[in-house]
């Protein structure tokens, strides 16, 4: 079972860490890329994998770039959310002055 309190812009950025060089494509292809990360590096089981890789892409933070009920589009990627600029220094202004 997923908890609530998961932090899915982190489970994110682990996603995209875990996957490396390995580019999710296909829309099926790449949920079963993404969701075998999750259980290989995170532990998860594959059910709850699924379950998880469902919610990221339903809140928006895995998006996929094709139309998976086409055919010729069968080869599009996916695009993982980045990470916040919040947590970069040089994305803020000065704020000493």
């Amino acid at each position: 079972m997923i908890s609530e309190d998961l932090d899915l812009q982190e489970l994110t950025q682990q996603l995209r860490a875990a996957l490396g060089n390995a580019e999710p494509v296909g829309y099926l292809r790449g949920k079963s890329l993404m969701r075998n990360a999750l259980v290989h590096e995170k532990g998860f089981s594959e059910l709850d994998a699924e379950q998880v890789i469902d919610t990221l892409e339903l809140r928006g933070f895995i998006k996929y770039l094709g139309d998976p009920s086409e055919p010729s589009r069968a080869n599009a990627h996916w695009e993982l959310a980045k990470a916040p600029e919040i947590y970069s220094n040089t994305s803020q202004p000065n704020r000493d002055r």
